[in-house]
């Protein structure tokens, strides 16, 4: 087993009770998305704490829970001891409890959020049952119900619609900011995973112009994706919360 494979990700705990919840839900990534919703809240003309709240919710339980639930089920990639009847209860609890969430904001805020609420839940079965044959389960549906679809929820929560020119091209713009930061991310998790967790051995070495060599191991080759995926996630939390501080 390789250097880098000695953890499933570089921020999973180790395995057995409490840790395994923590490990599942992937917190710099659920942190990741997270802050695509408050990104799109904060480029909204009104903002609405209780409004963002309560979007921060939903998709804590349909993304952190209800999502990594549902991938872990899928041959315990991240190695946890949790048993498969425990994440499905979790996936089951997690999306139920987002899709409540929803359901009120159509009577509390407005029905205009029904699109929102029908299509989360479609998004999270979709991508990570893989259904009709894993064509949902590609990089461009990766960013779209992670990057995109979390920023134009966050965004509509709060307008509501589009009054003028300028806030459509606020949506438009933090949409396709997030659906882009989400393509980065998943360019870099990728073969930050196989690395980890299915690569048995590298060898080789890296030759530098003066002469100097270096061993390219599965660590060396999985430390620069692994700092930048945890650099990241660490800066959009940070934004978004200079963001929504701004409008509060």
């Amino acid at each position: 087993m390789s250097e880098a494979a000695g953890r499933p990700a570089f921020y999973a705990l180790r395995p057995g009770g409490w840790r395994d919840l923590v490990t599942l839900l992937h917190p710099p990534y659920t942190a990741w998305h997270l802050s695509y919703v408050a990104l799109g809240a904060a480029a909204a003309p009104e903002f609405h704490p209780v409004r963002l709240w309560a979007a921060l919710g939903a998709f804590f339980l349909a993304v952190g829970v209800a999502s990594h639930a549902l991938d872990e089920l899928n041959g315990h990639p991240l190695r946890t001891a949790l048993s498969d009847r425990t994440l499905a209860v979790l996936a089951v609890a997690g999306l139920a409890g987002a899709v409540a969430i929803g359901i009120a904001g159509l009577f509390v805020v407005s029905a205009s959020l029904a699109p929102f609420v029908v299509a989360g839940p479609l998004i999270v079965l979709a991508y990570n049952l893989e259904l009709v044959g894993g064509r949902f389960h590609t990089d461009f549906w990766f960013a779209a119900a992670w990057g995109a679809f979390p920023a134009l929820t966050g965004f509509w929560a709060m307008a509501l619609g589009v009054h003028s020119l300028g806030e459509a091209a606020a949506g438009v713009l933090v949409t396709l900011a997030c659906f882009g930061l989400s393509v980065a991310q998943r360019r870099l998790s990728t073969p930050a995973r196989e690395l980890r967790r299915r690569t048995v051995a590298v060898s080789g070495e890296q030759r530098l112009a003066d002469g100097t060599t270096r061993e390219l191991t599965a660590a060396s080759l999985a430390a620069p994706l692994d700092g930048s995926l945890a650099a990241l996630s660490t800066a959009l939390m940070l934004l978004a919360a200079a963001l929504v501080a701004v409008r509060l």
